[in-house]
């Protein structure tokens, strides 16, 4: 369940699906309201994890407040900053886990948030959060600008003592739609899942966003397929550079079938309900619908969860536990039941193709 707590935030990140602004805008819900939208997710039989993101959540003053409303496990999506510094204590006794972004070594990462030091100031914070023993969580957007450094980001994580890497691919909503120059082919995407795979052979356990076909090349290179080309090639032979030989015997990859609208749910910060962030097609609001109502009953989401799709996705073999991504078959296609056209495999159905022809 992720709660976008506000839009607000210091950073200006290149991608930012939230197109955030510096302080909280009217509309956001209110304390009440809020209040009421956690408790809320008591009622699910078994209690999801909230994910409380921006923005900048800890931009609610209100925040720690609210989250004593409820006991579900909760999940915090920090911007490193002033008052991440200020809030350690805090975080140690509220949340489980704390994710934060780390998009490049050096420049590269403060290109992508907009920020001139910022990736020391990141490196100091996953140190501070650790010392603290808060469980801290790495995530990285994966673009043309910074997939030649996800080897030497793996380093960093695997120094710094990092237990997991998420890595978002990219779905041109919000800022993202000026950055067409910065997507991957399918093949390139296909490589950069093939490379992931094995950098779970490391320590850190290795989960993706909005790139869910990662589960179905996880699969195949357990039975020895594998679909890889250059790019693969240069940042696999980086990583043995700089880590050497693969520590674990087995993958550390999650293989789960959850996607947008199946698993996982988000409500914005003026309490509209969407599959999932990446995806900004509204299927209610909060203060007018309940939202374990919503999420099993919406028709979108009935159809998402049974892999009702169309195009390839709906007849390949891999929907339950891939599906494509949603969001981007929505940015793309305006169809949020289309085929994710970032995904290469071809169904072994042929003869869907033969009918395309």
């Amino acid at each position: 369940m992720f709660w976008e707590a506000t839009k607000a935030c210091e950073l200006k990140c290149l991608h930012c699906r939230a197109e955030a602004i510096e302080e909280p805008q009217p509309g956001e819900l209110s304390t009440s309201e809020a209040e009421k939208f956690v408790r809320s997710l008591e009622l699910f039989g078994e209690p999801p994890l909230l994910v409380i993101t921006g923005g900048n959540p800890l931009k609610r003053r209100d925040l720690w407040n609210i989250l004593s409303k409820t006991s579900v496990p909760k999940a915090l999506s920090p911007t490193v900053g002033e008052l991440l510094d200020q809030s350690i204590d805090e975080i140690r006794r509220r949340v489980r886990s704390v994710s934060i972004s780390l998009d490049g070594i050096l420049d590269t990462h403060d290109e992508i948030r907009g920020v001139e030091g910022h990736f020391l100031r990141t490196i100091k914070a996953i140190e501070k959060l650790r010392s603290a023993g808060v469980r801290v969580q790495v995530n990285t957007i994966v673009i043309r600008r910074n997939v030649l450094e996800l080897p030497l980001i793996l380093r960093r994580i695997v120094e710094l003592g990092v237990p997991a890497w998420e890595l978002f691919f990219l779905v041109r909503v919000g800022r993202g739609l000026d950055l067409k120059h910065e997507d991957l082919t399918p093949q390139e995407y296909e490589d950069v899942m093939n490379f992931l795979y094995e950098a779970s052979f490391y320590g850190p356990m290795i989960r993706t966003v909005e790139g869910p076909f990662f589960r179905r090349v996880a699969l195949e290179r357990s039975r020895g397929i594998k679909r890889a080309s250059h790019l693969y090639k240069r940042i696999r032979d980086k990583l043995r550079e700089v880590l050497g030989s693969p520590t674990l015997s087995r993958a550390r990859a999650t293989t789960f079938g959850t996607r947008d609208g199946k698993g996982i749910i988000f409500v914005s910060s003026e309490g509209d309900v969407y599959p999932s962030g990446f995806l900004p097609f509204s299927l209610g609001n909060i203060k007018s619908r309940e939202l374990i109502d919503i999420y099993r009953r919406d028709e979108l989401l009935v159809k998402i969860r049974r892999g009702e799709f169309n195009g390839k996705c709906g007849i390949c073999e891999y929907k339950d536990i891939c599906g494509g991504s949603r969001s981007r078959a929505y940015a793309e296609e305006g169809d949020p039941l289309g085929e994710d056209p970032a995904c290469l495999y071809k169904p072994r159905n042929r003869t869907f193709f033969a009918r395309r022809c």
